[in-house]
């Protein structure tokens, strides 16, 4: 795939999805992610064996005065992100500074919540979200299969991302990263007896000492339920919930836990979270596991009915910046894909990492199968 450094005229090479089979579902109007999932992997299944057309994106877009006035004079925007909240306040709350008089009202929430949310509104004909963002890429898919995405590519994308971070139509790219990770509290584990792996945590020494998330509520718990049970199979899950493990929602909530003391170790979490306790001198450690850690990508994309579109193409512009990507990577030790971003010093570069990648397709239409086995597995 191929970037075009002066205007991003085609990024890769695409294959077409099914609309007719999108835009049924919506009329049909009864909406679920059971029926949403069906719909588009028999799409997406239907793409593996398409030939495969040019898709030509739009040119990239620089952010102008024009679109500024005209954004202004729009006055909001409304962000649906499945970043933490305090994130996406930071990000909003910076942009409102850059640019005064357009105000950024941030729903927040687990992706798979944003995904239902967000079917709802569209098969009730609301046009309520400008841009969203997601940890569950498998989204995309569903959205961009429906038509429900519209094409816009900042000048820093074309200019500073790679093509594999960039959707072939213009659709959507990837606004940050992170990786899952293993963690454990250093004041009641030592060093040399923490796990070093994803083995490792089915040690009978464990047992009732750990947390970890849920894959029906997190997007990125989702990915990452889905690549060990890939990579090492479903019998690791259910020796793993053998260990009774202490079950929470959201990637955010093991390092808290551990952080507290009512864990000594979490099975997986956003590694961001114990970085940065790790900066404030908390008693944690992060552990990238020898097996691989998840690597959870964040897209992000504009909607086809927005009900602010210059506001909501400024806001992405702004969400793509050198500035905002800094932003996310020395406040919140997020990962960013833009090429004139520095790691924070002390922090471990993602290019050091073994990485353990999902297939959007693949976790698509698997899903619903994997919360189902996930909860008969764990109990939960």
């Amino acid at each position: 795939m191929d970037i075009c450094y002066t205007g991003l005229t085609r990024i890769a090479v695409a294959r077409e999805w099914s609309r007719n089979r999108g835009e049924d579902a919506v009329q049909d109007r009864k909406w679920s992610r059971r029926k949403v999932l069906k719909v588009s992997a028999v799409s997406a299944a239907a793409t593996l064996f398409a030939e495969p057309l040019v898709a030509a994106a739009p040119p990239a877009t620089e952010v102008t005065s024009a679109l500024v006035e005209a954004a202004r004079k729009e006055g909001k925007v409304s962000f649906y992100s499945a970043l933490e909240l305090n994130v996406a306040e930071r990000l909003s709350r910076m942009f409102e500074a850059k640019y005064p008089g357009i105000a950024v009202r941030v729903e927040r929430s687990g992706a798979e919540r944003i995904f239902q949310r967000i079917a709802q509104e569209q098969a009730s004909g609301i046009n309520a979200v400008d841009v969203a963002n997601s940890t569950d890429p498998a989204h995309y898919l569903d959205w961009k299969n429906h038509g429900w995405l519209a094409a816009y590519v900042p000048d820093d994308v074309a200019r500073h991302f790679p093509a594999d971070q960039i959707d072939a139509d213009g659709m959507h790219a990837t606004s940050c990263a992170w990786t899952e990770a293993i963690g454990y509290n250093t004041s009641l584990v030592k060093q040399e007896d923490a796990p070093k792996s994803y083995a490792d945590l089915l040690d009978p020494k464990w047992q009732g000492r750990i947390v970890k998330g849920h894959p029906g509520y997190s997007g990125a718990i989702m990915t990452a339920t889905f690549v060990l049970a890939r990579d090492l199979g479903w019998s690791y899950l259910e020796k793993l919930a053998q260990q009774k493990v202490m079950q929470v929602q959201s990637a955010a909530d093991p390092p808290k836990k551990i952080l507290l003391g009512e864990r000594a170790i979490m099975a997986d979490g956003n590694d961001y979270n114990l970085v940065l306790l790790k900066d404030q001198s908390k008693p944690v450690e992060v552990v990238y596991p020898t097996e691989g850690s998840p690597l959870i990508i964040v897209p992000s994309g504009i909607f086809q009915g927005a009900p602010n579109p210059n506001a909501a193409r400024l806001f992405q512009s702004f969400f793509f910046s050198a500035e905002g990507q800094q932003l996310l990577v020395d406040g919140f030790a997020h990962r960013s894909f833009h090429a004139l971003i520095k790691e924070k010093a002390g922090h471990t570069p993602l290019s050091t990492l073994k990485l353990l990648k999902a297939d959007p397709a693949a976790v698509q239409a698997q899903s619903e199968e994997i919360k189902a086995r996930y909860a008969k597995v764990f109990g939960v």
